[in-house]
């Protein structure tokens, strides 16, 4: 059987020679190919690659015209890798390849996708393990199907799997609902996430939002029904709101003060709401609006011993 490691990569130069050193001794065992997909670098790491292929034919490099994303490289990764299973992961070596021959062990017991769960994450700090666990939990909290927590893009799929994501029409894939969402048969090896080899993650809070937006957006329609509730809920308060005011009026024994307080918190309130579901509307506008453009996810600049 052909193994395909699937690698994207963006400013990663100080990181693909030790991750080289360290992968190819695991997986020379077996038939194998290392695809890097570079995502736009403008350090010097497609160069790097070139020279390790040179000496290397099973080593390819795949390079984009400028950055489009860690979604679309792993997309090409897979659209481009040829072997009977594939692993992706990334360049940092916090994603151990140590434990490859385990999770092919798993692949060939059956299971056509294999993944690599973080057993411990002591080397991310305590904001960075925070915002995973919310990640997850409201990603599955508003999902319609559940994604597997401490879980990245560090998997082992089949080739049908493969097969299945490539033949899917999406041009904003999220492949790690994608992967869950396939229901194929899975399993799990676990790993001590290790402290990055070089450089700095290119993950910034803003990007780890919109990929949660993008995610939710990908596989439920929660959100619209939320702010359905919400609608609902405004309108009910001014009903009751006005049905009070008619009472205090003519009813009750009470004086009734006008004032600006109440018109205030009224107005805030439903522009409030009427913001936030215009808003989610628009993310979902937004996703037919990419659909019907019909655009690539990528284009290619070059490519090598591919």
């Amino acid at each position: 059987m052909l193994l395909s490691i699937v690698i994207p990569v963006y400013n990663e130069k100080d990181n693909i020679a030790p991750l080289l050193e360290r992968l190819v001794p695991i997986i020379e065992t077996f038939d194998f190919e290392i695809l890097f997909v570079n995502d736009g670098s403008r350090d010097g790491t497609p160069e790097i690659i070139k020279d390790h292929a040179k000496k290397e034919k099973r080593i390819k490099l795949l390079s984009f015209n400028r950055n489009f994303g860690h979604q679309a490289a792993l997309v090409a990764g897979y659209r481009f890798a040829e072997g009977d299973a594939v692993i992706t992961m990334d360049a940092d070596m916090q994603d151990p390849p140590d434990i490859i021959p385990e999770m092919v062990q798993k692949w060939e017991k059956g299971a056509k996708i294999v993944y690599a769960k973080r057993e411990k994450r002591d080397v991310d700090s305590f904001f960075k393990k925070l915002t995973a666990q919310l990640f997850y939990r409201f990603m599955n909290a508003m999902s319609d199907r559940k994604i597997p927590e401490d879980v990245g893009d560090y998997r082992l799929l089949d080739r049908e799997v493969v097969d299945f994501l490539k033949a899917l029409p999406e041009h904003s894939p999220f492949l790690r609902g994608l992967v869950a969402w396939s229901g194929y048969p899975e399993e799990y090896v676990y790993f001590v996430r290790e402290k990055r080899h070089a450089g700095k993650t290119h993950y910034s809070l803003s990007k780890m939002i919109n990929f949660a937006m993008d995610g939710i957006t990908s596989f439920s329609v929660k959100p619209l029904r939320i702010a359905s509730y919400m609608g609902f809920a405004a309108a009910t308060a001014g009903f009751i709101g006005m049905i009070y005011a008619i009472i205090g009026k003519f009813l009750l024994p009470i004086p009734w003060v006008t004032g600006w307080t109440g018109l205030f918190v009224g107005v805030m309130f439903i522009g409030g709401v009427q913001l936030i579901t215009i808003g989610i509307i628009g993310e979902y506008i937004s996703k037919i609006y990419l659909e019907v453009l019909n655009r690539p996810h990528y284009t290619i600049k070059e490519k090598i011993n591919i």
